[in-house]
Formats: structure tokens, sequence, C-alpha cells
């Protein structure tokens, strides 16, 4: 396990969830706890020093979380990725594959301009089929993925090789799934 900030000692670690021989790793511990939230954003904020970007990005729900302050520190917009149906304007969609099924996403249209640079910031890959799915639908826009940032990454499931193309980084690396 990789991590330069400390987070892990926050992070609540739930075995046999969802199923025997899987570590759930619940990051609700690291934004209960003040010192916990404080050490995460903060890192995401170092990380991010000297990338040139225009907007942030955040799939719902714990995007919103880490990537609203983040957004926020460093004077730039948030562009919300919802799940279909629960944005009000017009949108693009995309469809990605589940572990059991599939599911849509979406934003609004106007979201992003042609040319813009988007940093994304989520809570977790594991797969990356959410993350993949969304910088599809930027790219159609026009924009440009400069920084795909996670809190932690669940190196076990590969999911880094789905966007193996873009700037990739984690706060917290656990080798397994």
């Amino acid at each position: 396990m990789q991590d330069n900030y400390g987070i892990d000692q926050y992070v609540r670690s739930i075995p046999d969830f969802p199923e025997p021989g899987i570590i759930f790793r619940d990051v609700t511990s690291i934004i209960q706890s003040p010192d916990g939230l404080k050490v995460t954003i903060d890192g995401l904020l170092e990380r991010l020093q000297g990338v040139d970007f225009d907007v942030v990005l955040g799939p719902e729900s714990r995007g919103f979380i880490f990537g609203m302050p983040v957004a926020y520190a460093m004077g730039k917009g948030f562009v919300p990725v919802r799940k279909k149906g629960k944005l009000p304007c017009e949108t693009i969609e995309k469809e990605y594959e589940l572990e059991y099924g599939t599911a849509v996403i979406e934003m609004h249209k106007d979201a992003i301009n042609p040319g813009d640079k988007v940093v994304i910031v989520d809570d977790l890959i594991a797969t990356g089929g959410t993350i993949e799915a969304i910088t599809e639908m930027v790219e159609s826009l026009g924009g440009e993925v400069v920084r795909i940032q996670f809190v932690m990454e669940l190196a076990g499931l590969k999911g880094r090789d789905k966007l193996s193309k873009y700037d990739v980084d984690s706060l917290l690396v656990y080798d397994g799934k």
C-alpha cells in the first residue's frame, strides 16, 4: 500500500463486504473526521499544483464531496456528473458496464466547452468503468482531460489500465481488491 498523506489511518476497512474475500474501503470514515477530511483535501490540492486546468468534474456522489472543495480552493468551476434523469437541462449520456449489468450517467451538454482542460476528481478507482465513460463524454464535448485524481485506488482491479492514456494519480493505493 502506498500512502503519502496518512489517509489510511482514517479509512475504515470492512472485511467480507460485499462478498467474502473482499475488503471494503469506506471513504465515509475519512470525511467524518475533521483531520481525515483536511489531510485528504490538502493532499488533493497539493497533487494538483502546477496542473493547468479550467474546471473540476466529479461523479455522483463522492466525486462531489472531494471535487467541490478542490474547485473552490483553486478558483475553478465544478461540473457534476449524475445518474440518468437527475439533471434539468439538455444532457449527454453514456452507458457503461457494471460488475452485474450496466448504468447510465449524464452531464449537462453545456458544462464543458471546446478546449476546456478538465480535472476529474473522485473518491475511488476500482474497475475504471465510470471514469472511462466520463472521459468519453468530456472528449465528445471538445474538452481535454488533463488529470484524473483519486483519493484511493484498488490496484488489484486494474482500473488504471482502462485509463492508461490519461494522467492518473491516487493519494492512497491498496494492492488488492
